[in-house]
């Protein structure tokens, strides 16, 4: 049986010279891959006690909503600013070239509830650190952040530390 690594693409040079980008359509295309990546995603939050998935869009609702399905739990989308149709409350946050802003509808998270994050990748952390402070700005807890991949040579986790951060692939450079 093929490892997950097996399943990811990598492009030199891509969207630049010196990096290698980590194409995660090769793993959802190949239906070996999209289930070792569920089940494994899956595996790292197994002994976690928590009420809802809450994903960013749009990798972070193909890994959340199956995991979230699979678990009994709740998904709730986080989502570019405009695209949610209900009062929301918003982020701004940095991107390499500017800003950006998410949105959580303003009833998704009650007070108390134990929440963990879904995303195919970990960078930067930025996405991350916005989702967190949405998500404690309503009163939910995030007990944990999980991800398909993390490029570490990024040090995403920095922004993320005194939360539980788990990733599946750990790719050392950027």
């Amino acid at each position: 049986m093929k490892k997950l690594e097996d399943y990811v693409r990598s492009i030199k040079d891509f969207p630049e010279e010196g990096i290698i980008f980590r194409d995660v359509t090769t793993v959802l295309q190949d239906a070996n891959g999209l289930k070792l990546a569920i089940d494994s995603m899956q595996d790292k939050i197994k002994d976690l006690e928590f009420d809802l998935v809450v994903g960013p869009e749009s990798r972070g609702f193909i890994f959340g909503v199956p995991i979230a399905y699979n678990l009994n739990k709740a998904f709730i989308p986080v989502r570019k600013k405009g695209k949610l149709p209900c009062e929301t409350i918003s982020m701004e946050y940095e991107l390499e070239y500017g800003t950006a802003v998410i949105e959580i509808h303003k009833d998704a998270i009650k007070p108390g509830q134990k929440v963990v994050i879904t995303d195919d990748l970990i960078a930067t952390g930025g996405t991350i650190e916005a989702i967190i402070k949405l998500i404690e700005q309503l009163g939910g807890e995030v007990v944990a952040i999980c991800f398909l991949m993390e490029l570490k040579g990024l040090n995403g986790r920095d922004k993320l530390k005194g939360y539980r951060v788990e990733s599946v692939i750990q790719y050392e450079g950027k």
